[in-house]
């Protein structure tokens, strides 16, 4: 019993499709040439250096809002996140990597195609066959599959490769979000301490400003020399003289600040410097945060996963290569009705079909064939390199933040010491002064300390602070998404 004439046509292309799959099951029991991807091996060490413990934890196993505790840090964190041009660019890579990878994944389906096409001539009498009319119609309607067989796994590699890739990018973008949150903290960190040296500074010059007062008063009723009152009017100089300094530097701080938030430049809101903790009443640094093991900053790290992934693809590419040395083998079918007249066109005489098998071995092309595998080896070796040094990389920066930390600490002690003592020596020597028992001199020399006191206690804490957001972001912290992270669910 026959298919009914609208069922014909596509009962051709069904039956095409089924010769194409089941010729192909066979040859796709074919090697995939290459080798197979295995992680390098490392050394990587038992306990970081300069670590206090190592334990389990570490301190980037907490996102970065509980490590950044400032609501107003936080809030900035939010905004950088949602209009920082360089997570956009990163995020847009990964689009790109993500379309590559479906292209690529099609290359292992047949490719489909219909054509349809309808020709109306006229022949030429002195070439005109006896008995057929000068003029000819031809309607044709045919659909075709061909098929590339991967039995080399040139495809499957490249799918590999593919892949890979966009694990690379969405690492590389996790790495831009990680050194954007640390970006931000820093310059945030940095404008709190200028603004904490220019109210010191201020406080300095208003009290200098009154030791101008006095000792022209008292230079009017001739109680001291000239002499201290043009060294009173120095040193209150060389207070005034900070003050464009550290603006300029809060300027470009803010700049900086507002391109990483996506704006342009423009004044950064901060924590009011009232909330800050005054100088006098700093507590010591909190202890060196935990490391945790350094096995896992290979899985924590994104530039580390990424150089992997890297390493992943280049490998994949070797597959790749060596499959371009072997023959390329191709089905192809095609099916379809063709008539001279529109009417008989889906009739039983109008079907056509055609079914072929062929294997292209370019004679030419085996030397640069040879010369693409060497540079796929070549590319490998590279990538393999450059994955061992973002190892030890990690682990130095990791090495450095928690020395950085440690030493940073002991020296904000000993600034706040510094501090604590000199203002008790500048309390003494501004009462010695009053009542006659010390020079002005004394006071001016006790002054110029607390000053410098003061101020290098600022930039300790500021490097204290500092370095805890330079150990976070070497432990591989600071990527992790909001919402997933806090409900302790692992981002990937």
């Amino acid at each position: 019993m026959t298919a009914p004439r609208h069922n014909r046509a596509p009962a051709i292309a069904a039956a095409i499709a089924a010769s194409i799959a089941c010729t192909s099951g066979l040859l796709l029991a074919g090697c995939k040439l290459g080798p197979d991807y295995r992680r390098p091996d490392t050394s990587a060490p038992p306990h970081y250096r300069f670590a206090s413990d190592a334990d389990a934890a570490s301190l980037a196993d907490e996102g970065w809002w509980r490590v950044y505790e400032d609501p107003r840090l936080q809030q900035l964190i939010r905004e950088a996140l949602v209009n920082n041009l360089d997570v956009g660019i990163a995020a847009a890579r990964v689009d790109q990597a993500r379309a590559v990878l479906g292209a690529t994944r099609l290359q292992q389906l047949p490719a489909a195609s219909v054509a349809a096409e309808a020709e109306r001539a006229r022949t030429s009498n002195f070439l005109l066959l006896p008995g057929l009319p000068p003029i000819s119609n031809v309607f044709e309607l045919q659909g075709s599959l061909s098929y590339e067989v991967d039995f080399w796994g040139k495809y499957r590699r490249a799918t590999e490769a593919a892949r890979a890739q966009l694990l690379q990018s969405d690492f590389a973008r996790q790495d831009v979000i990680a050194g954007l949150v640390a970006g931000v903290a820093t310059a945030y960190f940095t404008l709190q301490s200028l603004d904490e040296q220019l109210d010191i500074t201020n406080r300095t010059i208003a009290t200098r400003q009154k030791f101008v007062d006095l000792t022209s008063a008292q230079h009017d009723r001739g109680t001291v020399s000239e002499l201290d009152v043009a060294t009173a009017v120095g040193q209150l100089a060389i207070a005034k003289a900070n003050l464009p300094e550290l603006r300029r530097q809060i300027g470009l701080t803010e700049d900086q600040l507002s391109v990483l938030l996506g704006h342009n430049p423009a004044e950064v809101l901060r924590t009011p410097l009232e909330m800050l903790q005054p100088v006098a009443d700093s507590t010591p640094p909190t202890p060196v945060p935990v490391a945790g093991l350094p096995s896992s900053l290979l899985e924590r790290r994104p530039d580390v996963r990424e150089a992997e992934e890297n390493l992943v693809a280049a490998n994949a590419q070797v597959g790749v290569a060596k499959a371009n040395l072997f023959p390329t083998i191709t089905l192809t079918g095609a099916g379809g009705v063709a008539s001279t007249a529109l009417s008989s066109l889906f009739t039983g005489p109008a079907r056509l079909w055609s079914f072929s098998g062929s294997a292209l071995q370019p004679l030419l092309d085996p030397q640069r064939s040879l010369y693409q595998l060497d540079l796929a080896d070549a590319q490998k070796r590279q990538a393999l390199l450059q994955y061992q040094k973002s190892v030890q990389t990690a682990f130095q920066e990791v090495s450095d933040a928690l020395i950085a930390r440690a030493q940073y600490a002991e020296v904000q002690i000993q600034e706040q010491a510094w501090v604590t003592a000199q203002r008790t020596a500048d309390d003494i020597a501004l009462a010695r002064y009053r009542v006659g028992y010390a020079s002005y001199f004394n006071v001016i020399d006790s002054d110029r300390d607390l000053f410098s006191a003061e101020l290098s206690l600022s930039a300790a804490r500021l490097n204290t602070q500092l370095s805890v957001v330079q150990l976070y972001r070497a432990l591989g912290g600071g990527w992790q998404i909001e919402q997933t992270a806090t409900a302790n669910s692992p981002v990937h």
